[in-house]
């Protein structure tokens, strides 16, 4: 298992942006370059202060996928969740059940992008926090190339923070 350096992730983001093809004519529409598979960089939440505190513990898995036809499904997951004693998902203890559940997030539905605004919008249909359900949120898009996709929650669930950075990679 290996430690994912922040500054280190958050440079490559910033970097990839800055690269020939992450702007400028000739760029394709942000809707072309969501669409595929995508797997996680990572998925922190940020407090007042700047702090980043990893949502997911320090090397959480991920995958994103967007189709060409607007429907998309998202899972992040803690790495190194404790198995169940039991070998069996239905019988659980309670302590097994409150990590499963707050150690991942997952969702689908279909999204929208706005070009102008430079960001997206999911309609979740389900989602493993049943508070999603049917709800419409937004996230602005921080980042774009061919490699790497990075958005800002501006609200997320976990309570005491001010926003969640998540950052993608273009699976190959």
């Amino acid at each position: 298992m290996y430690r994912r350096n922040i500054v280190g992730i958050s440079a490559l983001v910033v970097g990839l942006a800055m690269l020939p093809g992450g702007v400028g004519a000739q760029q394709k529409s942000l809707k072309d370059q969501v669409v595929g598979a995508w797997t996680l960089l990572l998925s922190d939440n940020i407090k007042d202060d700047g702090t980043h505190v990893p949502g997911y513990g320090p090397n959480p898995e991920g995958l994103l996928v967007f189709t060409a036809d607007g429907h998309y499904s998202l899972q992040i997951i803690r790495y190194g969740r404790p198995a169940f004693a039991s070998k069996d998902r239905l019988a659980g203890t309670a302590a097994e059940n409150k990590a499963a559940v707050q150690g991942m997030v997952s969702h689908f539905g279909t999204y929208t992008v706005d070009e102008a605004g430079k960001s997206l919008t999911f309609r979740i249909a389900a989602s493993s926090f049943p508070n999603w359900d049917g709800t419409v949120q937004k996230r602005p898009v921080t980042a774009i190339t061919d490699e790497v996709l990075a958005w800002n929650t501006p609200a997320p669930s976990a309570a005491g923070y001010v926003r969640a950075e998540v950052a993608w990679k273009k699976a190959k």
